[in-house]
């Protein structure tokens, strides 16, 4: 259950309470300003309401809850781990890159038993390269201590419920998101499944579903499926699997109480429409017929058909394939109208439709579907259509696993009379769907977050926005940093930089082959990680010649970010008095786990806009790279073009949803508060969105 503590206080930023007996002030008052006084030093704080909870609790109780926090919250910020830099001085008294490595090999002459046995000199392979050369202890004893500003971050953990309470509320949540979940939330929500027995109101995403129906399974209880491909999905949950359908699942034996739940719930579905799902899947299909034994079972002639029609005994035509057919005939009104039946399918084309059809045949289906479609296409085809109008820097395409790629924007404009007519349709369906919200109070800082319609690529953690956001960069020093640890063979991550100019040219980089520009300083270059490693880039923002920073993390040699023991990215700011160490919880302002296929990472890019100030917009992505030796000089063009699209783009955002809500506003009643922190003073039963239930407010 400590396990599940922590996760609510992570996702949610709430201690869970309740049960514990009162006893008035006390011991439990002063442990509980301890406590207090102890997430200071790493950037959180007790709420007010958390604060007068603790102080009636028993001391030792009092004790005990706080070392769970704080170990939570230091993990969060990334504190859990010891940072040490490989200049001890770091970001003062750097050398030169070429004034480093000749002090590297005036060391190896010295002594030459220390060079390196290979007749082929390998600079990375000379003495005291690569590997700290001094303690933790000494780099803290090497600096001043961090001087407290109020610009400092402080994140306030409020009170919450009993553990139950608290984790079906994030189980409720979880489970009936309208957009699809983050790895890291799945594993969340299987963990919860198997501890809550709420019944979510809807599960509108497949995978979700597949993750509930595991428990349900488990605990004989009837399962939620209206596909066919519902029934793999959990096969696949089942397994330890895919859930997504992405990746081939090994399925283990099924005992035969699973096999007959599993083939009943398949033949209820297994109607002739619905068989033309089965052919997509059509391996993953044969090797669980080779599980479930569905000759075994013949009441269930539905679930054997769904077999037959895998090993291709018999013929089922998708929807898909109906309408591709349509369309390379050029029977463009015969698509549209076998499109009718799937409207979110037809939504998803409508683009292609336009350019193909009569428009407006077309938009009279379209607008007939956007009563039928999930909120999250009429969002995603309402972001889509904003940027049609004028061709695109570049097309950006990412996986489920944030792997990007970019390419020309080839596709013929859309008239803007058809695009404002869309908008139109979109709009009005989307304002419907949305609930009265009373009195709504926005926080400004908001309004730039872009609305999460996909979780996948962002893995969750402390100060994360969804892929597009803007959030303001304050202090005079940015400092980003990557710290990982290897966890079988040696690993070398390499954290980077490239700066580019207003239009995207004169690249400048600081990296391991470059140590040091005009105002910016690379903490220098680690090549293991047995015990844990971190590099920092240290950029004096109003030095700065140029006015978009581009933090990458390369594997350079090793495990990639899914297979290490630990990687994680984050930024810090501070004031150029406060000194302190190379890292400081207090001044870290996001922080998130690297993962991915992918060995370049590029998680945010950091913008001087025309006022002068500087922002970051949020990327999300990983690039292929190479299987070993990626550099930042290697990638340049890709970054570039990459990072350019994502910030041309025009992102759907929160104040594209609060105009839409504010017709709707009343000056009493529930108050609905939208922002990036939860303020003191709202009023009992207000309905609160933050980045972390933002995904709360998409229309079902």
């Amino acid at each position: 259950m400590e396990d599940l503590e922590s996760l609510i206080i992570t996702r949610r930023l709430r201690v869970p309470l309740g049960g514990e007996p009162a006893t008035g002030p006390g011991w439990g008052e002063t442990a509980a300003r301890q406590l207090d006084a102890a997430l200071l030093s790493v950037g959180f704080t007790c709420s007010p309401r958390l604060l007068e909870r603790l102080s009636r609790l028993p001391g030792p109780a009092v004790v005990d809850l706080g070392v769970r926090v704080l170990s939570a919250v230091r993990r969060l910020a990334g504190d859990h781990v010891e940072h040490n830099a490989y200049f001890i001085d770091f970001p003062a008294n750097v050398p030169d890159t070429p004034e480093f490595w000749a002090g590297l090999m005036r060391r190896a002459l010295v002594v030459p038993e220390h060079l390196p046995p290979s007749p082929v000199l390998n600079l990375l392979e000379l003495p005291g390269y690569g590997r700290y050369q001094h303690s933790y202890a000494d780099l803290v004893a090497a600096h001043a201590e961090l001087v407290p500003l109020a610009g400092d971050r402080v994140t306030v953990l409020e009170a919450g419920g009993t553990l139950a309470e608290e984790a079906r509320d994030l189980y409720l949540s979880l489970a009936g998101a309208e957009t699809p979940l983050a790895a890291e939330d799945l594993a969340a929500l299987r963990a919860l499944a198997a501890v809550c027995d709420a019944e979510p109101e809807r599960i509108p995403v497949r995978e979700n579903r597949a993750i509930v129906n595991e428990a349900r399974l488990a605990a004989g209880r009837p399962l939620l499926v209206d596909t066919v491909t519902d029934v793999l999905r959990l096969a696949c949950a089942c397994s330890g699997g895919d859930v997504t359908l992405a990746a081939p699942t090994r399925f283990r034996s099924f005992r035969r109480a699973e096999r007959r739940a599993l083939l009943a719930a398949l033949d209820a579905v297994a109607t002739p429409a619905k068989l033309g799902d089965v052919p997509r899947h059509r391996e993953p299909w044969k090797r669980l017929g080779e599980r479930l034994h569905p000759h075994e079972h013949p009441r269930y002639p539905g679930a054997a058909a769904v077999f037959a029609v895998a090993r291709g005994e018999r013929r089922a035509q998708s929807l898909d394939a109906r309408v591709e057919e349509a369309l390379a005939a050029r029977r463009t009104a015969d698509a549209v109208a076998l499109l009718e039946n799937a409207p979110g399918a037809l939504l998803r084309r409508l683009d292609h439709l336009l350019r193909l059809g009569d428009p407006r045949a077309v938009l009279d289906a379209a607008e007939g579907a956007a009563a039928r479609a999930s909120g999250r296409v009429l969002l995603s085809l309402s972001e889509h259509l904003r940027n049609r109008l004028a061709p695109e820097a570049g097309r950006v395409f990412t996986n489920r696993y944030g792997r990007a790629w970019a390419g020309p924007d080839t596709r013929p404009p859309l008239e803007e009379d058809v695009v404002a007519r869309a908008a139109e349709i979109l709009d009005a369906e989307i304002a419907r769907r949305l609930p009265d919200p009373g009195r709504l109070v926005v926080d400004p800082a908001a309004l730039d977050v872009a609305l999460p319609l996909s979780g996948k690529a962002v893995a969750p953690g402390l100060g994360m926005l969804p892929r597009g956001s803007l959030s303001e960069v304050d202090g005079e020093l940015l400092r980003f940093f990557v710290h990982w640890r290897q966890a079988r063979r040696r690993t070398d991550y390499d954290l980077s930089a490239l700066m580019l100019d207003a239009s995207y040219g004169s690249p400048e980089h600081v990296s391991w082959t470059n140590n040091r520009t005009g105002f910016a300083t690379y903490s220098g270059d680690l090549t293991e990680a047995p015990e844990g490693a971190s590099e920092f880039v240290d950029i004096r923002l109003a030095a700065a010649t140029r006015p978009i920073v581009i933090p990458q993390v390369h594997v350079y040699a090793g495990e990639p970010f899914d297979e290490a023991a630990e990687a994680f990215f984050g930024y810090m700011t501070r004031d150029a008095a406060q000194e302190g160490r190379p890292f400081e919880p207090r001044t870290v302002r996001a922080k998130s786990d690297l993962r991915g296929s992918g060995r370049v990472a590029l998680p945010l890019v950091f913008l001087r806009g025309e006022d002068g100030r500087w922002r970051a917009k949020w990327l999300h992505l990983y690039l292929k790279g190479h299987p070993g030796f990626n550099r930042v000089e290697g990638n340049r063009v890709t970054a570039s073009l990459l990072v350019r699209s994502i910030v041309e783009r025009d992102y759907l955002r929160v104040r594209d949803l609060v105009r839409l809500l504010e017709p709707k506003a009343t000056a009493a009643g529930r108050t609905t508060y939208i922002g990036l922190d939860v303020p003191a003073g709202l009023p009992d039963g207000a309905r609160i969105f933050t980045p972390a239930t933002l995904h709360e407010l998409i229309p079902a």
